[in-house]
C-alpha cells in the first residue's frame, strides 16, 4: 500500500496512506544501510510502500521508498560531515523572514535560495510582522522586494497579526506541496494556526538574550490546508549550512549570475578577480545588486572544496 510520511521522529513515521487512514509506520532496518548518507532516511513528503502490521490498529512497517522527484538538503546540525533531508517531493518553499523581532540577515535568505536553486524548488519569500516595522524596516523591505522580485523570486509582505497578505499568501499554497523554513520566532506557527486554529500549534516569543526565536517545533511535520495542498512546517532554523555545493557551480545558483556565465572570457570563471568577467561587470553596472554579489563572496569562503 501506497503512503506518505506526514511527520518523522526519528524512529518512528506518521504516514498517510492512500485509503486515508494514519498510520505509525517503522521502517526496515535494511533502508539505514542502504548507502543513504543523510541522518534521516526517509523524511516528510517521502512516498513510501507501507504493509500493516498484523494484529495492531494503526502499526505499519515501511518496505519501500519510491524514488523523490525533489528534496530539500541542509548540513545536519549536530554533524555537519552529514546532511539532513528537510523535505520531499515538493512544489515550492516558503522562506519567512522578519526584518525585525528576530531579523532574518540577508545571508540567510540568500543560503535557502541557493539551496532550493541547486534542488530546483521554487522559492517564495514572505516577510511577515508588518506590524512592527518602522520607516527603517519599511525602506529596507522596498529594497529587499525590488532586488528579489528582479531576480524572479516572489515577494510578499505579511502581518498575521494585522491580517494583513494572509489571504495572498494562502492563495499562493492552494493546491500545492509547499515546505515552510525560517528561523523560530517569525511567525510560522502563529501563521499556520492562521489557518487551523484547531491545532493550537505552539508559539513562542523572541528570546531577549539572543535576539532569535525559541524552537517550538521539534520534527517537520505536514498538514493538509482546508482549500487543498499541503505545507510542511519546520523546525526554527538558526543557520542554513549547505551541502554537496562546489564553489565552482555555486554562480548557478545565483539566477542573476547564472544568465551571464557563458559570457564570461573564461568558462571556468569563479567571479573573483578574474579578467573579462561578465558577472562582475554587471555588479559594477548595477545590474546585479552588490549586496548579492557580497553574500555570493561570502558564501563562497564558507565552502570547504577539500572534498572536490
Amino acid at each position: 500500500m501506497k503512503a506518505t510520511v506526514y511527520k518523522s521522529t526519528g524512529s518512528w513515521y506518521v504516514v498517510k496512506a492512500e485509503d486515508g487512514r494514519f498510520y505509525n509506520a517503522r521502517i526496515k532496518g535494511v533502508f539505514k544501510i542502504d548507502g543513504i548518507t543523510s541522518t534521516n532516511p526517509i523524511a516528510v513528503g517521502d512516498m513510501v510502500g507501507i504493509s500493516p502490521e498484523p494484529g495492531t490498529d494503526n502499526n505499519a512497517m515501511i518496505d519501500e521508498i519510491t524514488e523523490r522527484r525533489n528534496y530539500i538538503n541542509r548540513q545536519s546540525p549536530s554533524h555537519k560531515h552529514h546532511h539532513h533531508i528537510v523535505a520531499a517531493n515538493l512544489d515550492q518553499s516558503l522562506l519567512f523572514a522578519t526584518l525585525r523581532d528576530p531579523k532574518t540577515s540577508q545571508g540567510f535568505i540568500d543560503r535557502f535560495l541557493v539551496t532550493c536553486e541547486a534542488y530546483h524548488v521554487p522559492a517564495i519569500i514572505v516577510f511577515n510582522k508588518a506590524d512592527l516595522y518602522k520607516k527603517k524596516e519599511e525602506e529596507k523591505f522596498e529594497a529587499l522586494s525590488e532586488m528579489y522580485s528582479s531576480i524572479g523570486y516572489k515577494v510578499v509582505l505579511m502581518s498575521v497579526a494585522k491580517g494583513q497578505g494572509v489571504e495572498e499568501v494562502k492563495a499562493l499554497l492552494k493546491d500545492r506541496v509547499t515546505l515552510m523554513s525560517g528561523h523560530s520566532g517569525v511567525g510560522k506557527s502563529s501563521f499556520l494556526n492562521s489557518i487551523f486554529p484547531e491545532l493550537s500549534l505552539k508559539t513562542q516569543d523572541v528570546s531577549g538574550w539572543s535576539g532569535k526565536g525559541m524552537h517550538t517545533t521539534t520534527f517537520a511535520e505536514m498538514f493538509d490546508l482546508p482549500f487543498g495542498g499541503s505545507v510542511i512546517d519546520t523546525p526554527g532554523v538558526r543557520e542554513f549550512g549547505l551541502v554537496d555545493i562546489s564553489r565552482q557551480e555555486l554562480s548557478h545558483y545565483f539566477p542573476e549570475m547564472a544568465r551571464l556565465i557563458t559570457e564570461c572570457q573564461f568558462n571556468n570563471c569563479m567571479h573573483v578577480n578574474e579578467p573579462g568577467c561578465a558577472v562582475k561587470e554587471a555588479v559594477n553596472a548595477g545590474t546585479i545588486a552588490v549586496d548579492r554579489y557580497v553574500s555570493y563572496m561570502t558564501i563562497m569562503d564558507s565552502i570547504n572544496d577539500k572534498k572536490y
